[in-house]
């Protein structure tokens, strides 16, 4: 018998269609990881951080909801920035909301 070894969390978009998530396959998390790499180059600028986030979001929709990924605008009026946290952090595993510690912080430094 198989083993699930991840939950699945759900999100419901400004439409109401609602998105089941779970963590990204390896070949998607490649990609998205490519694009998080450039958040730290934008961390001065809102525009351009909100810019990388998005862009986060759209490799994350690829397997999440395709046809949303291709089309950015729609995606844009979709979200919300706590929506694209959730999803960035379910994807990934990685967590930008400071509400909670960061495992994988803790991991790499000691604090979270």
């Amino acid at each position: 018998m198989a083993t699930k070894v991840y939950s699945t969390e759900e999100v419901e978009l400004f439409s109401g269609k609602k998105l089941t998530l779970r963590p990204l396959k390896i070949s998607i998390l490649r990609q998205f990881m490519t694009e998080f790499d450039k958040i730290a180059e934008s961390l001065n600028d809102s525009t351009k951080s909100i810019d990388a986030l998005i862009d986060c979001v759209v490799v994350a929709m690829k397997q999440y909801d395709p046809e949303l990924a291709d089309n950015r605008e729609e995606l844009e009026d979709e979200l919300d920035l706590p929506t694209v946290y959730k999803i960035i952090e379910v994807g990934s595993g990685i967590k930008l909301n400071d509400d909670e510690p960061n495992p994988q912080v803790a991991a790499t430094d000691g604090t979270a």
